[in-house]
C-alpha cells in the first residue's frame, strides 16, 4: 500500500481503519451507544472531563512550544553576542 509518498500513505491508512468515512449516521450511533452505556446523568460528566483533559493537553503543548521557542531565541542571542 506504500507508494513512496508519506502523505498518501498516511491518508490511505486512516481510510483503511475506517475513520475517514464515519459520517453523521455513525456519529449518531456512537452517541446513542454512549447514552445507553453511561446513562444521561453520567454523560455530561464524561464530556466535561474529556474537555478538561483536552484543554490541559493543549495548554501543556503550547507551553512546551513556547519554552522551545524561548530556548532557540536565547541561543541565537548568545551566538550573536559571541560574534560581536
Amino acid at each position: 500500500m506504500y507508494n513512496g509518498k508519506k502523505k498518501d500513505y498516511l491518508k490511505n491508512e486512516v481510510l483503511f481503519m475506517g475513520l475517514g468515512n464515519i459520517g453523521i449516521p455513525g456519529l449518531v450511533l456512537i452517541l446513542v451507544m454512549a447514552l445507553i452505556i453511561f446513562g444521561p446523568k453520567k454523560l455530561p460528566e464524561i464530556g466535561k472531563a474529556a474537555g478538561q483533559t483536552l484543554r490541559e493537553f493543549k495548554n501543556s503543548a503550547s507551553d512546551l512550544m513556547n519554552d522551545h521557542d524561548k530556548k532557540d531565541s536565547n541561543s541565537n542571542k548568545d551566538s550573536n553576542q559571541k560574534e560581536l
